[in-house]
């Protein structure tokens, strides 16, 4: 007959100890997570709206067909 570990008197007490360290993991990894969303509203509110609506990645840039390339007009 094959005993499981959770019958074993000498292992008894290690589930629950390990399920109590993982349980402490999350809510570690929770209330970071809860930091770090507070600190990115935080920036949020106090960095500036851009006045001219202007997106900064997107300035400079013209749409429409792009000339050819030096290489494609030989």
């Amino acid at each position: 007959m094959v005993e499981s570990s959770y019958n074993c008197s000498v292992n008894k007490s290690r589930p629950s100890q390990q399920k109590r360290q993982r349980e402490r993991q999350r809510q570690e990894r929770r209330t970071e997570k809860q930091a770090k969303r507070q600190e990115v509203a935080a920036q949020k509110v106090g960095t500036p709206a851009r006045a001219d609506g202007v997106d900064p990645d997107l300035e400079g840039i013209q749409p429409g067909p792009k000339p050819p390339q030096d290489w494609q007009t030989e």
